[in-house]
Parts: structure tokens; C-alpha cells; sequence
């Protein structure tokens, strides 16, 4: 049976991608909790949906099984007591301190018999005014009558870059760097543990959502067959890579090196892929404030464990030497223009997504960088962004892929 996992670069020709639609997890964004939930702005999620629509068609267009994050969660609950399970192990991380609400909202999300409803209602949250018919009377919840949600709403969902990254034929299902974000690896625990999809194939997991320390898929590139690059960033700790690389040894992925590069934790640089993608075999997009030196640490497994060194150099020189090229092209965000680079890279100019070697997905609006890329003789396919930028996010921030043609 072949692996539904195949992914050893960034650029092979993109066969299989999961997405997650906006849905109603938008519609409970408010001004008032925007910062908690790792939003700047509203989305209007009539548009939204519109855009991402365009983006799975452009894709489908493209010869790409598309799949839904809400699709296989929702057909992982193949039983009665997986979902049980599902709904005992959502609300505990939903964090409902009062016993009575949280047997009231088990009763209540067991009493939804269809899957996909369950699934959807689970990702939108639940304001207390659904639920009036439970008397708010217990201390915490007379204490705390102001805010409205008995359980938060997710609203990075659309980002499906992020709670687990594919990794050769394994699978890094993360602990995210927020507590706000970290239920969503529950879609992918059961996913991949229970889906007809993945459960006969025995995918290697390469990192546990239980684990203490945080990373996020947006961190983690697959550079080639024998190299991994990971960002040590605002949303991953260096513990972490560290973990991730000695299981992805000891699972003999395949992977020769892993590569940590330290690029801060500001939140315009939240992930690598936010600064730095692959387009093609000797390309990639940057943001200009990474194009000085570098400090990066490579990782690769000795006879005694892990053999770790540091070093410093130029992003090309790195990429260079450790993807054995003469030269590389490297395409700046907003053509090196200050100003343009800072506009572009905010609406996520840098994060492309590769669908095959030199052919890329991209936002229409970051026109000058979009320029850059078609005079490096990339092609482009252009997809609208306005609203769905607003949760800080591009194409390869949108999109997981499952499988790619080995290059």
C-alpha cells in the first residue's frame, strides 16, 4: 500500500494538499479578544470563503487532490467511542473549569449525530448565548458573565501549515506555540490515528502534541531528500528542533541534516516560511532582513548521538553549500524596496506555495514582488487575498500537502 504521506521537498510536483474552508469560527472573532486569538483584523467571512474557494479551484485546476481538515476529522469518528472520546478529550482542552458545564456541553455535542456538523461546531466555539437554557449559576460563571464564549472559537484553522507538518513519510504533529491554538492538533491526532485513510498505514510520528516544548509547521522546510530546515522563531524553541531532528534519525526518514536557522521572535517573522520559500530548484523568495549573516546550527546523527555546529554566513552561501549548488537566486520581497518589502512581506509576499519546480501560488496583491519572481522566470498563479490575508498568512501557510512527486 503506498504511503499517503510523500513529501521530501518543497517544490515537487504537489499531488495531494488538505485545507481547511473559513467557516463560523471567523464570525466569532471580536475587536475586544483579537489579540488572544492571534488576529489583527476581522475577516468577512462571506469574501473569505470566496477567496479560498478560488484558491482550492486554481489548485484543482493544477491536477490537485484537494482534501479538508474538516472532511477527515469529521469521517475519523468512525465509532461511537471514538467520538465520545473526541468530545470527553475537546472539552478538557477547552479548559471548562465548572463540572456541571462541562456535563452539560458533553450532553450537548453527543446529542449532534451528524460527524461533519460535530466537527464544524467544535472549530466555531461556543457563546454562552447558545446555550441559554443552562443557568449560569456558579461562581466562576457569575464571575465571568462579560466575556461570551463558553469555549473559544478557531479561528487559525484556515493556517493548516501549522498544526502538523509532513516530514518524508512521517508526520510532526506539534504543540503549538499558543494556548489558543494548541486544540487544533486534536483534528490531526485523530486524523491520523483513526482516519481509513491513515490507520492501516501506520504513519511515523516524528513529534508529539504532548510534548513541553513548542513548534509550529510554518518553522519546518524540507529543503530536499537529505535536508530540513526549521526556524528557531517567535512560534518554535530550539529544544524543540532539537527533539524533532534526533526522531526523525531514529525513524530513519531519510534525512541526513537537519538546519536551524535563528531568526528571531518578532512577529513579522513569526515563521520561516514568512521570510524565506523554495520555488524552485535554486530559487527562493526572502525578506531582505534576512539576507545578512546568518546564524544557523546544523544537526546530524553521529555514532553517539547528535553532532550539533554552529556557524555563520550569508543565506546564499548556506544554501549553497548544504544543497550542493554553484549559485542560487535569491528573489527579495518587494524587489528590496523598504518600504514595499515591509508592505509585502506583512501581506505575506515571501510565502509562496510551490505546486511544481519554478511554478508557484500567490497573493495578486503583492505586485512588486510578484514581478520579481515572473522576471526570475517563475510562474505564477494569482489568487485573491484581501480578506483572507488579514489572519497573516499566505498560500503555503494555507495549504498541507500530503503528497509530492519525488524530485
Amino acid at each position: 500500500m503506498k504511503n499517503p504521506i510523500n513529501i521530501f521537498s518543497e517544490i515537487g510536483k504537489l499531488n495531494t494538499v488538505m485545507l481547511h474552508r473559513p467557516g463560523k469560527e471567523l464570525e466569532n472573532l471580536m475587536p475586544d479578544y483579537l489579540e488572544s486569538l492571534l488576529f489583527d483584523d476581522i475577516p468577512f467571512l462571506e469574501q473569505a470563503q470566496k477567496e479560498h474557494d478560488f484558491f482550492a479551484e486554481t489548485l484543482r485546476l493544477k491536477g490537485v487532490e484537494v482534501l479538508y481538515l474538516e472532511d477527515l476529522a469529521a469521517e475519523s469518528l468512525t465509532e461511537q467511542t471514538i467520538k465520545d472520546q473526541f468530545i470527553t478529550e475537546y472539552l478538557i482542552e477547552a479548559d471548562i473549569k465548572e463540572e456541571r458545564t462541562k456535563q452539560f456541553l458533553q450532553e450537548f455535542l453527543q446529542s449532534i449525530p451528524d460527524g461533519r456538523e460535530l466537527i464544524d461546531k467544535t472549530m466555531a466555539g461556543i457563546q454562552k448565548s447558545e446555550l441559554a437554557t443552562l443557568k449560569q449559576n456558579s461562581l466562576s460563571n457569575l464571575a465571568d458573565t462579560h466575556y461570551p464564549f463558553i469555549i473559544d472559537p478557531m479561528p487559525n484553522l484556515y493556517f493548516t501549515r501549522d498544526p502538523f507538518a509532513t516530514i518524508g513519510h512521517g508526520v510532526s504533529l506539534n504543540r503549538m506555540y499558543s494556548v489558543t491554538r494548541r486544540r487544533e492538533t486534536l483534528y490531526g491526532k485523530y486524523i491520523f490515528g483513526h482516519h481509513p485513510m491513515f490507520k492501516t498505514a501506520q504513519v511515523p510520528m516524528v513529534y508529539s502534541r504532548d510534548e513541553n516544548t513548542r513548534i509550529e509547521g510554518g518553522d519546518e522546510l524540507i529543503l530536499s531528500k537529505k535536508l530540513i530546515a526549521v526556524g528557531i522563531s517567535q512560534r518554535t524553541d530550539v529544544v524543540s528542533i532539537e527533539k524533532l531532528a534526533r526522531n526523525i534519525f531514529e525513524q530513519e526518514l531519510g534525512f541526513e541534516r537537519v538546519l536551524a536557522f535563528d531568526i528571531g521572535e518578532e512577529r513579522k517573522f513569526m515563521h520561516l516560511d514568512t521570510v524565506f520559500t523554495m520555488v524552485d530548484h535554486d530559487k527562493f523568495t526572502i525578506h531582505p532582513e534576512i539576507e545578512g549573516n546568518l546564524t544557523i546550527y546544523s544537526i546530524s546523527q553521529g555514532k553517539d548521538g547528535l553532532v550539533i555546529s554552529e556557524e555563520t554566513d550569508t543565506l546564499e552561501h548556506i544554501l549553497c553549500k548544504y544543497l550542493e549548488l554553484d549559485h542560487v537566486t535569491l528573489i527579495r520581497c518587494g524587489g528590496g524596496n523598504p518600504t514595499a518589502a515591509a508592505r509585502e512581506q506583512w501581506n505575506d509576499g515571501s510565502n509562496t506555495l510551490a505546486i511544481a519546480p519554478g511554478e508557484v501560488v500567490v497573493y495578486d496583491r503583492n505586485t512588486v514582488t510578484n514581478q520579481k519572481l515572473e522576471e526570475a522566470g517563475v510562474k505564477l498563479n494569482y489568487i485573491p487575498g484581501s480578506e483572507l490575508v488579514r489572519g497573516r498568512g499566505g498560500p503555503r501557510c494555507m495549504s498541507m500537502p500530503f503528497d509530492r512527486t519525488d524530485i
